[in-house]
Protein backbone atom coordinates (compact mmCIF):
# COMPACT_ATOMS: atom_id res chain seq x y z
CA UNK A 1 0.00 0.00 0.00
CA UNK A 2 1.40 3.33 -0.66
CA UNK A 3 2.02 5.95 2.02
CA UNK A 4 -0.09 8.49 2.51
CA UNK A 5 1.74 12.10 2.62
CA UNK A 6 0.90 12.30 5.59
CA UNK A 7 2.55 9.44 6.46
CA UNK A 8 5.76 10.30 4.76
CA UNK A 9 6.32 13.31 6.64
CA UNK A 10 5.60 11.83 10.12
CA UNK A 11 8.94 10.02 9.30
CA UNK A 12 10.88 12.07 6.73
CA UNK A 13 10.63 14.72 9.82
CA UNK A 14 11.60 12.48 12.74
CA UNK A 15 14.74 11.49 10.88
CA UNK A 16 15.59 14.96 9.86
CA UNK A 17 14.97 16.34 13.42
CA UNK A 18 17.02 13.33 15.30
CA UNK A 19 19.37 13.28 12.89
CA UNK A 20 20.16 17.25 13.95
CA UNK A 21 20.00 16.08 17.53
CA UNK A 22 22.82 13.44 17.01
CA UNK A 23 24.72 15.97 14.81
CA UNK A 24 24.52 18.78 17.96
CA UNK A 25 25.87 15.71 20.14
CA UNK A 26 29.16 15.29 17.79
CA UNK A 27 29.52 18.48 18.00
CA UNK A 28 30.39 18.62 21.21
CA UNK A 29 32.16 15.09 21.14
CA UNK A 30 34.53 15.46 18.28
CA UNK A 31 34.70 18.74 17.13
CA UNK A 32 37.04 19.97 14.47
CA UNK A 33 37.97 16.09 12.95
CA UNK A 34 37.90 14.64 10.39
CA UNK A 35 35.98 11.57 10.95
CA UNK A 36 35.70 8.77 8.27
CA UNK A 37 34.53 4.98 9.56
CA UNK A 38 32.52 4.67 13.23
CA UNK A 39 34.30 1.60 14.97
CA UNK A 40 33.16 0.27 17.99
CA UNK A 41 30.87 3.15 18.49
CA UNK A 42 33.29 5.87 17.38
CA UNK A 43 34.15 7.95 14.86
CA UNK A 44 37.97 7.79 13.97
CA UNK A 45 39.97 10.85 13.18
CA UNK A 46 41.68 11.23 9.37
CA UNK A 47 44.44 13.93 8.62
CA UNK A 48 42.97 17.23 6.87
CA UNK A 49 44.08 15.78 3.00
CA UNK A 50 42.13 12.73 3.23
CA UNK A 51 39.31 12.22 0.54
CA UNK A 52 36.68 12.21 3.60
CA UNK A 53 37.81 15.55 5.23
CA UNK A 54 34.66 17.33 3.78
CA UNK A 55 31.88 15.18 5.07
CA UNK A 56 31.78 16.51 8.25
CA UNK A 57 32.18 19.84 7.81
CA UNK A 58 29.53 19.53 5.30
CA UNK A 59 27.22 18.09 8.13
CA UNK A 60 27.50 21.03 10.34
CA UNK A 61 27.35 23.49 7.45
CA UNK A 62 23.56 21.70 6.28
CA UNK A 63 22.60 21.53 10.26
CA UNK A 64 23.50 25.02 10.70
CA UNK A 65 21.34 26.84 7.50
CA UNK A 66 18.69 25.69 9.17
CA UNK A 67 19.14 25.72 13.06
CA UNK A 68 21.60 28.99 12.86
CA UNK A 69 23.30 27.13 16.22
CA UNK A 70 26.68 29.58 16.14
CA UNK A 71 28.40 26.70 17.54
CA UNK A 72 28.29 24.45 14.68
CA UNK A 73 28.97 27.21 12.41
CA UNK A 74 32.45 27.65 14.20
CA UNK A 75 33.40 23.99 14.59
CA UNK A 76 33.05 24.45 10.38
CA UNK A 77 34.93 27.38 10.13
CA UNK A 78 37.47 25.60 12.32
CA UNK A 79 37.88 22.66 10.13
CA UNK A 80 38.26 24.56 6.83
CA UNK A 81 41.21 26.28 8.62
CA UNK A 82 42.63 23.20 9.29
CA UNK A 83 41.87 22.03 5.48
CA UNK A 84 43.95 25.19 4.36
CA UNK A 85 47.19 23.32 5.26
CA UNK A 86 47.09 20.07 2.26
CA UNK A 87 45.88 23.19 -0.01
CA UNK A 88 49.02 25.10 0.89
CA UNK A 89 51.10 21.95 0.94
CA UNK A 90 49.85 20.89 -2.25
CA UNK A 91 51.92 17.60 -2.50
CA UNK A 92 49.25 15.56 -0.98
CA UNK A 93 46.44 17.37 -2.78
CA UNK A 94 44.41 15.04 -5.12
CA UNK A 95 41.33 14.88 -7.32
CA UNK A 96 38.84 14.76 -4.36
CA UNK A 97 39.18 18.64 -3.46
CA UNK A 98 35.75 18.50 -4.37
CA UNK A 99 34.59 16.42 -1.88
CA UNK A 100 36.80 18.75 0.56
CA UNK A 101 36.50 21.74 0.02
CA UNK A 102 32.40 22.19 -1.86
CA UNK A 103 31.00 21.39 1.61
CA UNK A 104 33.10 23.45 3.40
CA UNK A 105 34.90 26.29 1.71
CA UNK A 106 32.34 26.93 -1.41
CA UNK A 107 29.50 26.53 1.06
CA UNK A 108 30.57 28.90 3.41
CA UNK A 109 31.14 31.77 1.27
CA UNK A 110 27.52 31.79 -0.35
CA UNK A 111 26.42 31.51 3.37
CA UNK A 112 28.61 34.76 4.59
CA UNK A 113 30.36 36.18 1.69
CA UNK A 114 33.77 35.08 3.42
CA UNK A 115 36.68 36.03 0.66
CA UNK A 116 38.99 33.80 2.18
CA UNK A 117 36.60 30.68 1.69
CA UNK A 118 36.04 32.14 -1.64
CA UNK A 119 39.94 31.89 -2.58
CA UNK A 120 40.05 28.53 -0.90
CA UNK A 121 37.79 27.36 -3.19
CA UNK A 122 39.11 28.74 -6.14
CA UNK A 123 42.46 27.10 -5.26
CA UNK A 124 40.66 23.98 -5.00
CA UNK A 125 39.29 24.13 -8.15
CA UNK A 126 42.79 25.29 -10.01
CA UNK A 127 44.36 22.37 -8.46
CA UNK A 128 41.08 19.81 -9.52
CA UNK A 129 41.74 21.75 -12.87
CA UNK A 130 45.51 21.29 -13.44
CA UNK A 131 45.36 17.25 -13.60
CA UNK A 132 43.53 17.45 -16.54
CA UNK A 133 44.87 15.16 -19.18
CA UNK A 134 44.81 16.61 -22.33
CA UNK A 135 45.52 13.89 -24.48
CA UNK A 136 42.84 11.34 -22.94
CA UNK A 137 40.54 14.42 -22.27
CA UNK A 138 39.99 13.07 -18.48
CA UNK A 139 41.36 14.16 -14.76
CA UNK A 140 43.81 12.25 -13.34
CA UNK A 141 42.83 10.33 -9.91
CA UNK A 142 45.60 10.06 -6.92
CA UNK A 143 48.98 10.65 -7.38
CA UNK A 144 52.29 8.55 -7.63
CA UNK A 145 52.21 8.72 -3.66
CA UNK A 146 48.93 6.40 -3.54
CA UNK A 147 49.83 4.38 -6.64
CA UNK A 148 52.84 4.70 -8.55
CA UNK A 149 51.26 3.20 -11.70
CA UNK A 150 48.17 5.52 -11.64
CA UNK A 151 49.16 8.38 -14.04
CA UNK A 152 46.52 7.47 -16.62
CA UNK A 153 44.02 6.36 -14.43
CA UNK A 154 40.15 8.01 -13.84
CA UNK A 155 37.89 7.08 -11.51
CA UNK A 156 33.94 7.12 -11.33
CA UNK A 157 34.10 9.04 -8.16
CA UNK A 158 35.20 12.09 -9.96
CA UNK A 159 32.34 12.97 -11.52
CA UNK A 160 31.32 14.28 -7.82
CA UNK A 161 34.25 16.89 -7.53
CA UNK A 162 33.27 18.40 -11.43
CA UNK A 163 30.00 20.65 -9.25
CA UNK A 164 33.34 22.54 -8.12
CA UNK A 165 35.07 23.49 -12.00
CA UNK A 166 31.09 24.31 -12.67
CA UNK A 167 31.04 26.75 -9.34
CA UNK A 168 34.74 28.26 -10.42
CA UNK A 169 33.65 28.57 -14.24
CA UNK A 170 30.77 30.98 -12.85
CA UNK A 171 32.47 32.62 -10.08
CA UNK A 172 35.35 33.45 -12.54
CA UNK A 173 33.42 34.22 -15.37
CA UNK A 174 35.72 31.69 -16.78
CA UNK A 175 34.54 28.64 -19.06
CA UNK A 176 37.79 27.25 -18.96
CA UNK A 177 37.05 25.53 -15.70
CA UNK A 178 33.50 24.23 -17.08
CA UNK A 179 35.62 23.06 -20.10
CA UNK A 180 37.19 20.62 -18.72
CA UNK A 181 34.58 19.32 -16.49
CA UNK A 182 32.69 18.81 -19.70
CA UNK A 183 35.12 17.00 -21.01
CA UNK A 184 36.01 14.82 -17.97
CA UNK A 185 31.81 13.39 -18.24
CA UNK A 186 32.24 13.69 -21.70
CA UNK A 187 34.89 11.11 -21.36
CA UNK A 188 32.99 9.42 -18.89
CA UNK A 189 30.35 8.83 -20.60
CA UNK A 190 32.24 7.34 -23.72
CA UNK A 191 34.75 5.11 -22.10
CA UNK A 192 32.98 4.09 -18.76
CA UNK A 193 29.28 4.15 -19.43
CA UNK A 194 28.79 -0.08 -20.82
CA UNK A 195 26.09 -0.74 -22.79
CA UNK A 196 23.88 -2.10 -20.32
CA UNK A 197 24.31 0.69 -17.94
CA UNK A 198 26.93 0.15 -15.56
CA UNK A 199 29.98 1.73 -15.05
CA UNK A 200 33.46 0.40 -13.74
CA UNK A 201 35.35 1.69 -10.49
CA UNK A 202 38.67 2.83 -12.75
CA UNK A 203 39.78 3.71 -16.00
CA UNK A 204 43.27 2.85 -16.96
CA UNK A 205 44.38 5.10 -20.36
CA UNK A 206 47.65 6.18 -21.80
CA UNK A 207 48.90 8.68 -20.12
CA UNK A 208 50.93 9.94 -23.10
CA UNK A 209 48.71 9.22 -26.29
CA UNK A 210 45.43 8.99 -24.11
CA UNK A 211 44.11 5.77 -25.71
CA UNK A 212 42.09 3.76 -23.41
CA UNK A 213 43.47 0.50 -22.14
CA UNK A 214 41.45 -1.23 -19.70
CA UNK A 215 38.36 -1.32 -17.12
CA UNK A 216 40.21 -1.83 -13.29
CA UNK A 217 38.03 -3.62 -10.62
CA UNK A 218 39.29 -1.14 -7.56
CA UNK A 219 36.78 -1.02 -4.93
CA UNK A 220 34.45 -3.66 -6.82
CA UNK A 221 33.88 -7.25 -7.24
CA UNK A 222 36.17 -6.92 -10.51
CA UNK A 223 36.72 -5.04 -14.45
CA UNK A 224 32.93 -5.96 -15.37
CA UNK A 225 31.38 -5.33 -11.75
CA UNK A 226 28.85 -3.17 -10.60
CA UNK A 227 30.02 -1.76 -7.84
CA UNK A 228 27.23 -0.23 -6.15
CA UNK A 229 28.49 3.11 -5.12
CA UNK A 230 30.28 3.40 -8.27
CA UNK A 231 27.02 3.07 -9.49
CA UNK A 232 25.92 6.07 -7.47
CA UNK A 233 28.56 8.06 -7.75
CA UNK A 234 27.41 7.95 -11.85
CA UNK A 235 23.84 8.55 -11.36
CA UNK A 236 24.30 12.10 -9.37
CA UNK A 237 27.09 13.33 -11.42
CA UNK A 238 25.69 12.77 -14.39
CA UNK A 239 23.03 14.79 -13.01
CA UNK A 240 24.90 17.56 -11.71
CA UNK A 241 26.55 17.30 -14.76
CA UNK A 242 23.04 17.77 -16.68
CA UNK A 243 21.81 20.57 -14.37
CA UNK A 244 24.66 22.33 -15.14
CA UNK A 245 25.02 22.33 -18.98
CA UNK A 246 21.78 20.92 -20.16
CA UNK A 247 23.12 18.24 -22.05
CA UNK A 248 20.44 15.81 -22.58
CA UNK A 249 22.99 13.45 -22.87
CA UNK A 250 23.53 13.09 -19.47
CA UNK A 251 20.26 12.73 -18.46
CA UNK A 252 20.29 10.06 -20.38
CA UNK A 253 22.93 8.38 -18.45
CA UNK A 254 21.65 9.02 -14.57
CA UNK A 255 18.41 8.05 -15.87
CA UNK A 256 19.34 4.58 -17.34
CA UNK A 257 22.06 3.99 -14.70
CA UNK A 258 19.88 4.39 -11.86
CA UNK A 259 16.87 2.53 -13.92
CA UNK A 260 19.98 -0.34 -13.24
CA UNK A 261 20.53 0.37 -9.97
CA UNK A 262 16.92 0.76 -8.74
CA UNK A 263 15.88 -2.77 -10.65
CA UNK A 264 18.63 -4.31 -8.98
CA UNK A 265 17.94 -3.22 -5.31
CA UNK A 266 16.92 -6.07 -2.35
CA UNK A 267 13.88 -5.33 -0.83
CA UNK A 268 15.33 -3.15 1.79
CA UNK A 269 16.03 -0.70 -1.20
CA UNK A 270 19.69 -0.59 0.42
CA UNK A 271 22.36 -2.56 -2.21
CA UNK A 272 24.86 -5.26 -1.88
CA UNK A 273 28.53 -3.62 -2.10
CA UNK A 274 28.38 -4.49 -5.68
CA UNK A 275 25.25 -6.11 -7.55
CA UNK A 276 27.04 -8.88 -9.43
CA UNK A 277 28.44 -10.32 -5.97
CA UNK A 278 28.27 -13.84 -4.86
CA UNK A 279 25.48 -15.31 -2.86
CA UNK A 280 27.77 -16.00 0.00
CA UNK A 281 28.82 -12.69 0.34
CA UNK A 282 25.32 -10.62 0.02
CA UNK A 283 25.14 -9.90 3.83
CA UNK A 284 28.11 -7.07 2.28
CA UNK A 285 25.68 -3.82 2.25
CA UNK A 286 26.48 -0.67 1.23
CA UNK A 287 23.75 2.50 3.24
CA UNK A 288 26.23 5.07 1.53
CA UNK A 289 25.88 3.94 -2.00
CA UNK A 290 22.02 4.21 -0.91
CA UNK A 291 22.06 7.31 0.68
CA UNK A 292 24.19 8.85 -2.20
CA UNK A 293 22.17 7.32 -4.67
CA UNK A 294 18.66 8.59 -2.49
CA UNK A 295 20.47 12.60 -3.00
CA UNK A 296 21.13 11.67 -6.76
CA UNK A 297 17.73 10.87 -7.84
CA UNK A 298 16.38 13.76 -5.75
CA UNK A 299 18.59 16.14 -8.34
CA UNK A 300 17.47 13.77 -11.68
CA UNK A 301 13.80 13.94 -10.73
CA UNK A 302 14.07 17.91 -11.45
CA UNK A 303 15.89 17.76 -14.95
CA UNK A 304 12.81 15.75 -16.32
CA UNK A 305 10.23 17.50 -17.70
CA UNK A 306 7.68 14.77 -18.04
CA UNK A 307 5.55 14.58 -14.47
CA UNK A 308 5.28 10.71 -14.74
CA UNK A 309 8.89 9.87 -14.60
CA UNK A 310 10.04 12.68 -13.00
CA UNK A 311 7.67 11.47 -9.94
CA UNK A 312 9.25 7.56 -10.51
CA UNK A 313 12.20 9.00 -9.83
CA UNK A 314 11.31 11.18 -6.39
CA UNK A 315 8.93 8.83 -5.24
CA UNK A 316 11.93 6.23 -5.50
CA UNK A 317 14.61 8.56 -3.85
CA UNK A 318 11.80 8.51 -1.00
CA UNK A 319 11.83 4.90 -0.97
CA UNK A 320 15.36 4.33 -0.51
CA UNK A 321 15.06 6.89 2.48
CA UNK A 322 12.87 5.25 3.81
CA UNK A 323 14.75 2.05 4.10
CA UNK A 324 17.31 3.56 5.14
CA UNK A 325 15.37 5.06 8.24
CA UNK A 326 13.37 1.79 8.83
CA UNK A 327 16.43 -0.56 9.10
CA UNK A 328 19.58 1.13 9.27
CA UNK A 329 19.53 4.58 11.32
CA UNK A 330 20.74 4.48 14.70
CA UNK A 331 19.77 7.23 16.49
CA UNK A 332 20.46 6.76 19.88
CA UNK A 333 23.64 7.68 21.77
CA UNK A 334 25.18 3.88 20.94
CA UNK A 335 27.09 5.30 18.41
CA UNK A 336 28.47 8.36 16.68
CA UNK A 337 27.69 8.02 12.89
CA UNK A 338 23.65 8.08 12.03
CA UNK A 339 23.45 5.17 9.48
CA UNK A 340 25.25 1.58 9.88
CA UNK A 341 26.33 -0.96 7.30
CA UNK A 342 28.28 1.13 5.14
CA UNK A 343 31.14 -0.48 2.76
CA UNK A 344 34.70 1.08 2.42
CA UNK A 345 36.09 -1.71 -0.02
CA UNK A 346 34.88 -5.44 0.40
CA UNK A 347 38.03 -7.11 -1.82
CA UNK A 348 40.44 -5.97 0.44
CA UNK A 349 38.49 -5.93 3.13
CA UNK A 350 38.45 -2.65 4.68
CA UNK A 351 36.12 -1.23 6.97
CA UNK A 352 33.19 -3.46 5.75
CA UNK A 353 29.13 -2.94 7.15
CA UNK A 354 30.55 -0.19 9.50
CA UNK A 355 28.54 3.28 9.51
CA UNK A 356 31.24 5.75 7.11
CA UNK A 357 30.75 9.65 6.68
CA UNK A 358 29.83 10.38 3.45
CA UNK A 359 26.62 7.53 4.54
CA UNK A 360 25.57 10.16 7.39
CA UNK A 361 26.12 13.26 4.89
CA UNK A 362 24.30 11.78 1.87
CA UNK A 363 21.50 10.89 4.07
CA UNK A 364 21.36 13.91 5.81
CA UNK A 365 21.45 16.59 2.13
CA UNK A 366 18.78 14.02 0.73
CA UNK A 367 16.65 14.92 3.67
CA UNK A 368 17.16 19.01 2.95
CA UNK A 369 16.35 18.41 -0.12
CA UNK A 370 12.58 16.79 0.33
CA UNK A 371 12.16 20.19 2.69
CA UNK A 372 12.94 21.76 -0.24
CA UNK A 373 16.91 23.25 0.15
CA UNK A 374 19.55 22.67 -2.29
CA UNK A 375 21.98 20.15 -1.13
CA UNK A 376 26.23 21.09 -1.66
CA UNK A 377 27.15 19.37 -4.93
Amino acid sequence: MTQTMEQQMDWMNDAYSQALIKINRLNEKIGASFPHVCLDGNYNCEDASFWTSGFWGGLLWLAYRETKEEALRETAELIEQKLNVPLQQFYDIHHDVGFMYLPTSVINYQLSGNEESRRMGLIAASHLAGRFNLSGQFIRAWTDRVDPNSTGWAIIDCLMNLPLLFWASKEENDPRFKQIAVAHANTVLKQFVRDDWTVPHIVSFNPETGEKIENLGGQGLGPDSAWSRGQAWAIYGFAIAARETGDQAYVTASKNIANYFLSHLPEDKVPYWDFRTADKDKHVRDSTAAACTASGLIELSKLIEDETEASFYYESAIAILKGLYDNYADFSDGQDAILTKGTVSYPVNRHVNVPIIYGDYYFLEALVKLRGQQGLF
